[in-house]
Parts: C-alpha cells; structure tokens; sequence
C-alpha cells in the first residue's frame, strides 16, 4: 500500500478495461487520479465507484483543444498531476490491401497521435508539478505485443502501436536532458480480457474465444486487466525511478517464441 503516495496520474481510456483497472490500483496504492474518456457517463459511474480520489472528464483524445481542457480540469482539481497514462485506444485487424485510409488515419490519429498530444501537451504541467512537489513523475504508454510482433492482418495497428514503442524512447530521452524528473516507458500487452476482444468472443462465444486466444500465448492463458494495472503501478512508482525509455512486456511468454 501507499507505492503512489503523493502523486496525482491521468489516465485516457477510462471508463472500462485497462484503464478502469490502472485507475483503481492507483488510488489504492494511495494515489489521487484523474479519468477521461470520450464515453463521459461510463467515465463519471468509474470515478464515482472508486470514490474521492478520483474524478472524471470527457475527453477526446485525438483533439487538442480536448488535452489542453483535460490538462486544466487536473490542475483545477488537483493542483497538477505527476504520472500521464495515453491508454485510449481502439483495435482494427486487416490486410494493407484491405486497410482504406479512412480506418488507416482513424487507427493511428486515436492510437498514436494520441500519445504525442498527451506527452506534448502534458509535459508543462508535469515538469512544474514535479518541481514544485518534489515528487517524481512517470509517462506510461499503452503499446501492444502487437507493436514488437507483426500479424499479416494488422496492417495499421501493427504501425500505430510500433511507433507508440518508439515514441516513448525519444520522449524519455528528451525529459532526461531536460531533468525533468519524469520517466517515460511503455506497457506492451498480449490479449487481454477487455472489450476490446468483444468482437472474436461475440462471433466464437466467449469462452471458446478466450480459450483460441490462449493457445497462442506460451503460458497457455489471456491476462487479466490487473495483470497490466500492476505493470502500470510499478512503472509509476519510485521503485521503477531508473527505469525509462523500456518497453514492459506483459506477454505471457509470447515474444520469446
């Protein structure tokens, strides 16, 4: 208990799956947390059931107007926040003959365009809060499995979350040579139990579609959001403060293959 004392995180993509379960480990290891979410119903019910440590906003993350507005509501709340989690995000799975360029843009202006507005337009604030608290702070990015390893029938997701991978690197650096005190790493997951496998568990049913899925990860199972959540806490925490630029796998064993 009490690994985020102090610290205040905003977390995109909140009001379900991973971004739920970061939200909720966080304000239980002693953080205060801010959710956003384009759905802003389900956003507010998720801030509502952790409790007084969290708020909530709508928020689209694809538009700056949006990230400056989420960036201000936090510092009206919260005095500032110390720990950016760019969670949002959507899955589209086709060939590069089948992608059009409408999903192509769509999948990268919510997968990775996202992310360089979160780190662009968040850093000011987190560099002055870190400073002015004394308290460390962390930028955790949501990547993929899928980002290190290529599917023929992820043409555009597979770009988004690779350049999400490297992206991180070049921000870590950048806030190293600035001394900001922030880390800058990403999350790399495999399947995950979330709504984002509604589609292959609605058209198999859904244990036959966890169980299909599960067979392709070495350890034989789908992780659990709290397997990411977990992730998430670490990277955020002081115990992770020499770690920056990496790439955590959460993989079940599947880039090893």
């Amino acid at each position: 208990m009490n690994r985020l004392a102090g610290k205040v995180a905003l977390i995109t993509g909140a009001a379900q799956g991973l971004g739920e379960a970061m939200a909720r480990r966080m304000v239980e290891e002693g953080a205060r947390v801010v959710l956003t979410d384009i759905n802003e119903a389900g956003v507010k019910t998720v801030a509502a059931s952790i409790g007084d440590a969290a708020v909530a906003c709508r928020h689209d993350v694809t538009s700056p107007e949006d990230w400056a507005a989420a960036v201000a509501f936090a510092e009206g709340k919260f005095g500032g926040f110390h720990v950016l989690v760019n969670n949002a995000g959507i899955a589209a799975g086709s060939t590069v003959e089948a992608t059009d360029f409408d999903t192509w843009k769509r999948v990268h202006s919510i997968d990775l365009d996202s992310v360089f507005l979160g780190c662009k337009l968040s850093l000011p604030t987190m560099a002055r809060t870190v400073r002015e608290t004394d308290v460390r702070g962390s930028i955790i990015n949501l990547s993929s499995i899928a980002g290190v390893i290529a599917a023929h029938n992820s043409a555009a997701y597979n770009s988004a979350k690779a350049a999400v991978r490297h992206l991180t690197k070049s921000v870590a650096l950048h806030c190293a040579k600035q001394k900001y005190r922030i880390t800058c790493n990403s999350i790399h997951p495999v399947f995950i139990d979330t709504p984002i496998l509604k589609g292959i568990t609605d058209a198999m049913g859904r244990e036959a579609g966890l169980e299909k899925l599960g067979r392709q990860i070495p350890l034989g199972v789908v992780g659990e959001p709290d397997d990411i959540a977990w992730a998430a806490v670490y990277l955020a925490s002081d115990e992770a403060k020499m770690v920056t630029g990496h790439g955590l796998y959460v993989d079940g064993g599947i880039s090893a293959m």
